[in-house]
């Protein structure tokens, strides 16, 4: 078994990774194929264009990952293809001041929003449901 440390599944210096992997490696993603699904739906580019998922990233590329309802902007510092512990995946990138200004301006605003408040008080008892199928036009 390989791990991140041991460089087996690391490409040191000038190596280059698929872009996908290289998302996984560094956390963003639980798996590669949510990764894959989010670079083919758009919301991964990289420097500034939309990328494939077979797009080799190397370091000192900038990579944007869009993650509703923030983003991250990320410039490559290592490429892995092996997925290591969380304070190893944290090498492989920096995050650019901007993008952690704009991340925790939007946090701060979510908090100032608040929960969701729901109105309803649960699910529709007998008398709410009957009114409900009379409005759907399904009377007994």
């Amino acid at each position: 078994m390989s791990r991140i440390g041991d460089g087996s599944g690391e490409n040191e210096g000038g190596g280059k990774v698929r872009l996908d992997k290289w998302l996984w490696a560094a956390r963003f993603f639980k798996t590669r194929a949510l990764a894959s699904e989010a670079i083919d739906g758009g919301r991964v580019e990289v420097n500034g264009e939309r990328a494939k998922r077979s797009k080799l990233v190397q370091v000192g590329d900038r990579v944007r990952v869009r993650r509703p309802p923030s983003e991250q902007l990320v410039v490559v510092r290592g490429v892995s293809e092996v997925r290591g512990g969380a304070p190893v995946a944290a090498l492989l990138y920096d995050e650019t001041a901007e993008s952690m200004a704009a991340r925790e301006a939007l946090a701060a605003h979510l908090r100032a929003i608040g929960p969701p408040a729901f109105r309803d008080k649960g699910r529709p008892g007998k008398k709410e449901r009957r009114e409900i199928d009379r409005w759907r036009g399904r009377e007994e």
